[in-house]
């Protein structure tokens, strides 16, 4: 169950990054710009686990610009 849920969430996230054209690469640099050091290495292991935490969510969605999110799809 667990799992699921950290699938759920992986995928948000990647869903995210797709849509606003963002690499882990990208990414690593707006988290440092925010004065979050983080590392493409870093952000590709944290992601592939899916373990990640709510706080790193956050700052991802914010590093990116994306101020929404659709935790499910429409039926």
């Amino acid at each position: 169950m667990e799992q699921d849920w950290q699938a759920r969430v992986k995928g948000l996230l990647k869903a995210e990054l797709k849509k606003k054209g963002v690499s882990y690469r990208d990414l690593a640099e707006k988290l440092t710009a925010m004065g979050i050091p983080e590392t493409e290495a870093n952000i590709a292991n944290k992601i592939s686990r899916g373990g990640f935490t709510a706080v790193f969510f956050v700052q991802c969605l914010m590093a990116i610009g994306a101020h929404t999110v659709r935790l499910h799809e429409a039926d």
